[in-house]
């Protein structure tokens, strides 16, 4: 017999009061008047526990919302993009503006099927990571392979800007030569402007250290030393040097597997072009704050051929806003506070710090918060002089 039964009998049979009731069962008054209360409404099943399920969850994710997660899921699927909960976040933020938490978008595709639980994998504090501080601090390089229609194999170079995952260029080619890797080279850095120094793998292409001609050099080769560019390449039998442009490839081609096949190389470029104005404007990649590349390449001042930093003392620090509106920073020993007012607490922000130099960048938009001489005399910086 159950206590809740065996209460309700002592009280309706043995006519025992409520409190001897409490007494002899050990439990509080409190709970024996609402077990009468609810015996004298809903009789019998009294007896049985009732679940102890909230009547509302506020924040249980309404089906509106689940249909959007589902929905983008197989859209972006479709189409050959990333698909994942960042990303589906991202354009639930920007698109319909619903914010979701990462966890809770993953929960509703295991949900729905649409994902399995992902295995554990290699962690990845256990990869040794670089990332160049400044736009054309270092361009990556590679080629793929993509075939047309009719089975033709064709070859696509890229040149992507490490700093912010900008493709600066993308160009569909029958075969990927020394001079066509040394024009598209000279093409891209005469929009964009050459860079410090750039990363290759060691195809013949790229280098030609590895051909039995010491100290001779190809048509790429002797561009980047009359620039005096630096020229770096990965580790035989280690790709992952250059795994960002790799991973831009990957994304390429699944986006394109997603469509169908180009006739003619005109026809390769035109959805490469069109591929190439998607990722680097409407797409939000997560390994850079969750902003579109041509924000994080446009956010930053360029870096160029045999420049370290100005200054004695250069560096970039990303930093959020504070609840005062000021972002701290530690120079020669004093620890100065630089305000930037209150409406921007909490925004994620990047310091260009040139020894008394300092300029304040909005890391999400790229826009210039502050520029100011800092007063190495004083510890708080105000916005406007008094």
């Amino acid at each position: 017999m159950s206590k809740a039964r065996a209460i309700i009998t002592a009280v309706t049979v043995e006519r025992i009061s409520q409190a001897e009731a409490a007494r002899r069962f050990g439990v509080s008054r409190s709970w024996v008047s609402k077990l009468m209360a609810r015996y004298r409404a809903d009789g019998d099943a009294a007896y049985e526990p009732r679940s102890r399920r909230p009547q509302t969850s506020p924040n249980q994710v309404p089906d509106v919302v689940t249909d959007h997660i589902v929905n983008l899921r197989e859209q972006l699927t479709a189409d050959g993009l990333d698909a994942g909960p960042i990303t589906i976040q991202w354009h639930l933020q920007n698109t319909h503006g619903i914010a979701v938490s990462v966890s809770t978008i993953r929960r509703r595709l295991i949900a729905a099927g649409l994902v399995e639980p992902a295995p554990k994998k290699r962690p990845k504090s256990s990869y040794i990571r670089f990332e160049a501080a400044l736009p054309n601090e270092t361009w990556q390089s590679d080629f793929t392979h993509i075939w047309l229609a009719d089975g033709t194999d064709t070859e696509t170079i890229t040149w992507l800007d490490d700093h912010s995952r900008y493709a600066l260029h993308v160009s569909a080619h029958r075969r990927v030569t020394g001079d066509i890797v040394r024009d598209t080279f000279n093409k891209t850095a005469e929009t964009h402007g050459f860079p410090a120094s750039v990363l290759t793998d060691n195809g013949l292409v790229y280098t030609v250290r590895f051909a039995g001609y010491p100290g001779g050099r190809n048509q790429l080769e002797t561009r980047l030393a009359d620039l005096g560019i630096t020229h770096k390449h990965t580790r035989p039998n280690h790709p992952t040097t250059t795994g960002k442009v790799e991973r831009f490839q990957q994304t390429l081609k699944r986006w394109t597997t997603a469509r169908p096949p180009a006739k003619t190389l005109a026809e390769l470029q035109t959805l490469l072009d069109e591929f190439v104005h998607l990722y680097n404007h409407r797409r939000a990649h997560t390994a850079i704050g969750k902003v579109p590349p041509a924000v994080a390449y446009q956010r930053l001042p360029k870096d160029q051929p045999g420049n370290n930093g100005a200054g004695n003392h250069y560096r970039i620090r990303h930093d959020r806003v504070d609840k005062t509106g000021a972002v701290s920073l530690r120079r020669a020993g004093r620890m100065h506070h630089i305000s930037l007012g209150r409406s921007l607490k909490q925004t994620p922000v990047i310091l260009i710090i040139d020894n008394l130099d300092i300029r304040v960048v909005n890391k999400a938009t790229g826009e210039l918060i502050r520029h100011l001489t800092l007063n190495p005399d004083v510890g708080y910086q105000p916005r406007f002089k008094t």
